[in-house]
């Protein structure tokens, strides 16, 4: 079972590496940009684990098999960088979903071999699957999936936790990996498909009150519903 957990751990780290070449592309990136983005987002949240639980050396530097992986995956990018550049808007999140559920399950799965409580073994899975993500777009100038309203952390906590709970089951390895890729992914694909969200706490500017409240301006927070009603409805038709 060791050897499908390595599996699924390049698996993300493949996916991983390829939203942040597509992200590069972008974000008009050279190739140096392309290879920086790919590398932090595969395996900046395994590092950060690791550092956080102690592991030395880091996962990577143990085994730089990692580290090949991501440039073989950039330079495959870099050949087919044409087919890369055709993807749909909807290629990135989707892509992200998936090393988001991988990596969730590497970091509950990891944590827990080490000893640690439920409640960090979660934690740690969450950090595997959104640190990489976050340090990409922070790097290409975008707000970090994981701070907006979008739900994202959220399906890596829960995924985390029914992997800690269905460990603390004695269930069959294979059926828990299975259940928690299943909750991550599921939640992830149907906040980005029905564009489930979480409730923003902002204050609230009352628009002035006129004879016609259709003429009164919009308040800060309406604008900003506004313009992603907008943005919302170029993604339907595109």
């Amino acid at each position: 079972m060791s050897g499908i957990v390595y599996w699924l751990d390049m698996a993300g780290v493949i996916v991983f590496a390829l939203s942040g070449v597509v992200l590069a592309c972008r974000s008009r990136m050279d190739p140096f940009g392309m290879l920086v983005l790919a590398a932090v987002t595969g395996i900046g949240g395994g590092t950060l684990r690791d550092l956080v639980l102690g592991v030395r050396p880091v996962f990577w530097v143990a085994d730089p098999t990692y580290l090949w992986v991501i440039f073989s995956t950039v330079c495959a990018a870099l050949v087919g960088f044409h087919y890369i550049h055709r993807l749909s808007r909807g290629f990135l999140p989707i892509a992200d979903a998936f090393g988001l559920a991988l990596f969730t399950v590497i970091g509950a799965h990891k944590a827990l071999l080490l000893g640690t409580s439920g409640v960090v073994a979660v934690l740690m899975g969450m950090m595997t699957g959104v640190a990489g993500g976050m340090i990409r777009d922070v790097l290409a100038q975008r707000v970090p999936m994981v701070l907006r309203e979008e739900v994202y952390a959220t399906a890596a906590m829960a995924g985390g936790t029914a992997y800690v709970v269905l460990d603390a089951l004695q269930a069959p390895l294979p059926l828990t990996i299975a259940a928690s890729l299943t909750v991550t992914l599921g939640l992830r694909i149907a906040a980005i498909h029905w564009h489930l969200a979480l409730p923003v706490f902002a204050w609230v500017t009352l628009p002035p009150k006129t004879a016609d409240d259709s003429a009164a301006p919009l308040s800060t927070p309406q604008k900003a519903k506004q313009r992603v009603r907008m943005i919302r409805r170029e993604r339907n038709r595109r």
